[in-house]
């Protein structure tokens, strides 16, 4: 296939109480965005590989991944999660009409077999994300009272990659904008052009590195795995 992979790095506000964005941490020696970029290298419906970054961090985001085949652009992102994905999506080949994946660089574990899964929902459905299930019970809260549960077997936990094919995207995102909506992820968008989005099975795994807790976690599945 001919997938198009924009990877988004952690703006200037997600840096978990380091100097640089959290993207650029190493992890066991290798940066979230290297090991994340390198996924999507391996991934056989990839062809296009983004990088997405903070305007400052453009010249080593672009030395870290310069051994990457697939390698398109760096480029440098925006204010909102929406405003850096367009910028990504610019740098689609001229006619592009494959899938986008939009990708968070702080998911280092994501794994090719489930980006191909993405990628061929995607390219079905127009829309596609992978999900896990929420196993813990949640309440619906007011005025730090709980008022509700709410049941769970209808609530899913969405990660990314999150893939659309070329012109869905750009149409959810068009009304988004023309709307002045800020939206939280991809999917949200293209829900609110009444578009169906489909779920693919989702990993713990892959799971999205935001504190220092998540990187412990991350470190000792490294050991685990290397002691397997």
């Amino acid at each position: 296939m001919n997938g198009l992979a924009i990877l988004v790095a952690a703006g200037r506000g997600e840096r978990m109480g380091a100097a640089r964005p959290k993207a650029f941490l190493p992890l066991a020696g290798r940066p979230l965005l290297l090991r994340s970029a390198e996924a999507f290298e391996a991934a056989g419906s990839v062809a296009h590989i983004v990088a997405v970054v903070p305007v400052e961090e453009v010249e080593a985001a672009g030395t870290m991944l310069r051994g990457l085949r697939k390698l398109s652009a760096v480029v440098p992102g925006g204010q909102r999660r929406q405003d850096s994905v367009l910028e990504g999506m610019k740098q689609a080949p001229d006619g592009f009409q494959g899938v986008v994946l939009v990708h968070d660089a702080a998911r280092p574990f994501v794994e090719p077999a489930l980006i191909d899964a993405v990628v061929s929902a995607a390219a079905a459905a127009g829309a596609a994300l992978p999900v896990t299930p929420v196993v813990d019970t949640l309440k619906r809260l007011r005025d730090g009272r709980v008022v509700e549960t709410v049941d769970r077997t209808e609530l899913g936990a969405a990660q990314t990659p999150q893939g659309f094919r070329f012109d869905v995207l750009a149409r959810a995102y068009e009304k988004a904008f023309r709307e002045g909506l800020t939206v939280t992820d991809e999917a949200m968008a293209v829900e609110r052009l009444g578009e169906p989005v489909v779920v693919v099975a989702g990993s713990q795994r892959n799971r999205k590195l935001t504190t220092p807790e998540d990187m412990a976690w991350a470190e000792s599945l490294l050991r685990e795995e290397a002691r397997a």
